[in-house]
């Protein structure tokens, strides 16, 4: 399984994770299949953004509605990790929707491709997934 990222998208999320600085970034993957058409930056409205994220609400909602009217669907969701580590943390775990959908992790530089492991209604890891940067 690989996941396909256009360069441009690539350095956006990037971008916004350096701009969040000791705050974690957050937002949306829209796509389908195995290949993102777009990232949507999110507000982060965790309690604490330097230690976790939360996608503002109002987002979720506002791309749910845009998919029911024909729009590019949700394919997965990103953050940043400014302590540099680019593996979901335990907390990733315990608050991953069992959905099945692309996670990506942007640390250090880097951004690294994740699915959910889920069991029943449990997610119980991540398995790594290719990510691939065209264009």
């Amino acid at each position: 399984m690989a996941l396909h990222l256009s360069s441009s998208d690539w350095r956006q999320l990037l971008d916004w994770a350096e701009s969040a600085g000791t705050h974690e970034c957050c937002g949306l993957l829209r796509g389908e299949g195995d290949r993102v058409a777009a990232v949507q930056l999110s507000q982060n409205v965790a309690a604490d953004p330097t230690r976790y994220f939360e996608i503002d609400p109002a987002a979720l909602f506002s791309a749910g509605r845009d998919v029911r009217s024909g729009g590019i669907p949700v394919l997965g969701y990103f953050h940043s990790h400014p302590n540099g580590v680019a593996v979901p943390s335990a907390t990733d775990v315990a608050q991953a929707a069992p959905d099945g959908r692309f996670w990506l992790i942007i640390a250090a530089g880097a951004i690294t491709a994740w699915q959910p492991v889920v069991t029943g209604a449990q997610v119980n890891g991540f398995t790594p997934v290719a990510l691939i940067v065209e264009g």
